[in-house]
């Protein structure tokens, strides 16, 4: 379909438009081919006429009236050859015509913005959508590149900038590319586009861009508020290790406060153990509640460590409940990832959490990583019961759980957030062996590179 759209443009924009150095409409093709054919045909029957009458006056012969017949035949031939001619070229112009009548219809009914540019990142054409959404009701827009555009309308600089970076990288990579953008519409509402690029060209020269974009804004919410969903799923099922966590420094408290009441004294130690113990308490519900709140999508660097100690401090009271020992074997300390950190606490959460239900009779749980290339390789291993084949096949799978409680999205949402993050997901598992989930993601530099 990419492949007929970009065809097509280059076809009609040929046959419709010839366009001077600053892309301005100078005349029709058809236009111009039937004022030259005009003059063509003139000159030919002028010079014919003139050149037959010349050739009988100046060697007059008693063949003369054949010559008269023989020099209309051919003049008779040569028009039916003509006629024949612009017969055939005007059954290609309404053909064209009509082939363009119909893919303007398709474009146009389609839910999705569409925009042609040419070889120099100029505005050409758009659909009936893409006018509807930008509210380009007059066509100010053609002929412009997006640098000239972001001059025109200010507030939208920072989107039409980014727009024609994306077209250079397509141009550059000379295949069709697939991105997700943020755009701003004159509403001044922000919406989620998943657009692709196809450039086109001709004898390795830019002849055009076709740009396609669905508005992906309500699927990005609905992916959100079952992220989020799934979060507060954990919190819930994390509270029990928490709330164990918890009792400890209370039943501290308790004792001390009771010690204090019995002997109506309070010395320095008592009170220092008490703080400390408050301070734990309140460490272990801030923890928590970071995970749990939503947030706001922030791309950073940070260390594979700092993520690994996070998650460990979050899934460790669990672990501890269930008495399961979580051992790290980490060869790639140094490592300094890139993405959204709350979302990657979220996925080796959820994986932790998994390992640790498989193993209600306590176990191990081992997390090992290490470096490949520029890559880093995040292994969670455990001693649990295992996963059969068949189930281990649907895993993943939008609403599969093997679960009581949970929406089965866990994983689902794991493998996404992995994927967004240019990474790879995968899960290996035999009965009665244990589970293996391997995680592998890009690394942007080496700290003790940097």
């Amino acid at each position: 379909m990419l492949k007929l759209i970009g065809n097509k443009f280059l076809l009609y924009r040929k046959i419709f438009l010839l366009s001077n150095g600053n892309g301005v409409l100078v005349m029709s093709v058809k236009t111009l081919f039937k004022k030259r054919l005009l003059l063509i045909y003139f000159l030919a029957s002028l010079i014919w006429i003139t050149f037959s009458e010349y050739v009988i006056d100046r060697f007059p012969s008693e063949y003369a009236n054949y010559f008269q017949i023989g020099k209309g035949l051919i003049f008779v031939a040569f028009t039916t050859i003509l006629i024949h001619l612009i017969i055939e070229k005007n059954d290609a112009y309404v053909h064209a015509l009509e082939e363009q009548n119909e893919l303007s219809t398709l474009i146009n009914a389609m839910p999705d913005f569409v925009c042609f540019k040419d070889g120099k990142g100029r505005w050409i054409r758009v659909n009936r959508y893409a006018k509807e959404l930008f509210q380009l009701d007059f066509e100010i827009y053609k002929n412009k590149t997006d640098f000239e555009m972001a001059k025109m309308y200010p507030r939208f600089e920072k989107y039409l900038i980014e727009n024609a970076q994306l077209d250079e990288e397509a141009w550059q990579k000379g295949v069709k590319t697939r991105v997700e953008q943020t755009i701003m519409i004159p509403s001044e509402e922000h919406k989620t586009f998943d657009v692709i690029r196809v450039p086109l060209f001709e004898e390795e020269q830019r002849t055009g861009l076709v740009l396609i974009g669905r508005d992906i804004s309500n699927l990005k919410a609905a992916e959100e508020l079952a992220l989020r969903r799934e979060k507060l799923s954990v919190v819930g099922e994390l509270a029990a290790g928490i709330a164990h966590e918890i009792r400890n420094p209370l039943t501290t408290i308790k004792g001390f406060v009771q010690l204090q009441k019995e002997k109506n004294e309070s010395t320095s130690q008592t009170s220092d153990i008490i703080l400390s113990e408050l301070d734990r308490i309140n460490q272990i519900v801030s923890e928590l509640l970071v995970f749990s709140k939503p947030q706001s999508k922030i791309l950073k660097e940070f260390e594979l460590q700092e993520l690994l100690d996070y998650v460990i401090k979050l899934t460790s009271h669990e672990a501890t409940l269930y008495n399961v020992k979580i051992i790290i074997e980490n060869d790639a300390d140094h490592a300094v990832l890139y993405g959204d950190m709350n979302e990657l606490i979220q996925v080796f959460v959820n994986v932790i959490k998994n390992s640790i239900d498989a193993m209600p009779n306590g176990g191990r749980t081992k997390i090992r990583t290490k470096r490949i290339e520029d890559k880093v390789q995040i292994e969670v291993i455990d001693t649990g019961v295992g996963i059969p084949k068949e189930r281990l096949e649907k895993i993943g799978e939008p609403f599969f759980t093997l679960k009581e409680k949970g929406m089965g999205l866990g994983l689902t949402m794991s493998n996404k957030i992995i994927q967004d993050h240019k990474g790879i997901f995968k899960i290996k598992s035999k009965v009665g062996f244990g589970t293996k989930v391997v995680i592998t993601l890009p690394v942007r530099h080496h700290k003790k590179d940097s």
